[in-house]
C-alpha cells in the first residue's frame, strides 16, 4: 500500500507493510527517517527553507518550511518511540527547477537549511541525492526502512 506524502506534508508511522512516497521533488526536499529498533519511520516534503518567510503560512502548515516541518516531524517521530539520533536519515531534492539563471536558488537554500537543522539536532545524514535539474520521487518502505529514489529514469536504493 502506498501512502502519499504531498507537497508541504509529512507522514510519520510505526510498523506496517506500507510504503511512504512523495512525487516530483524539484527544488523541494524530502527528508526520510527510519528507526529499525522502534520500527518507526517518517517522510517530510517541504518547499521553503525558513518559516520567517511567512509566519502566517507556517502556523497554518508547518510542513511547508524546513525549520517548522522538521521540528514537527521530530516531535511526531519521538512520540511513536523513534530516536532521531539512532535513525537512518536520507534527503533528496534541491534541484534547480524553472530558474535557469539561479537567481532564487531555492533548492540550494533548502539544502543548506535542512543540513543545518540536522546538525543542530545532532542527527547524522546517511545519504543524500540533491541538486541537478531533474525531479525525483522518494519511497520509504516501512517493513524494513529501505529507501528508493527515482530520478527521471534512474533509480537509487539504499
Amino acid at each position: 500500500m502506498l501512502i502519499v506524502v504531498n507537497i508541504s506534508d509529512c507522514c510519520v508511522t510505526r510498523g506496517g507493510d506500507g510504503t511512504l512516497v512523495t512525487y516530483s521533488l524539484g527544488s523541494c526536499i524530502a527528508v526520510a527517517m527510519y528507526d529499525a529498533a522502534a520500527r518507526c519511520g517518517g517522510l517530510l516534503h517541504f518547499q521553503l527553507p525558513s518559516s520567517t518567510l511567512d509566519a502566517n503560512k507556517a502556523r497554518k502548515n508547518p510542513y511547508m518550511f524546513a525549520d517548522t516541518g522538521m521540528a514537527e516531524m521530530l516531535r511526531r517521530f519521538q512520540s511513536l518511540g523513534g530516536e532521531p539520533k539512532r535513525a537512518r536519515v536520507w534527503i533528496a531534492g534541491a534541484a534547480q527547477m524553472m530558474d535557469d539563471t539561479g537567481v532564487f536558488a531555492i533548492g540550494k537554500r533548502n539544502h543548506a537549511a535542512i543540513r543545518k537543522i540536522l546538525w543542530q539536532n545532532g542527527i547524522l545524514l546517511d545519504s543524500e541525492q540533491v541538486g541537478g535539474t531533474a525531479p525525483r520521487n522518494v519511497y520509504l518502505r516501512m517493513s524494513d526502512g529501505a529507501m528508493t529514489i527515482k530520478t527521471a529514469g534512474y533509480s537509487m536504493a539504499t
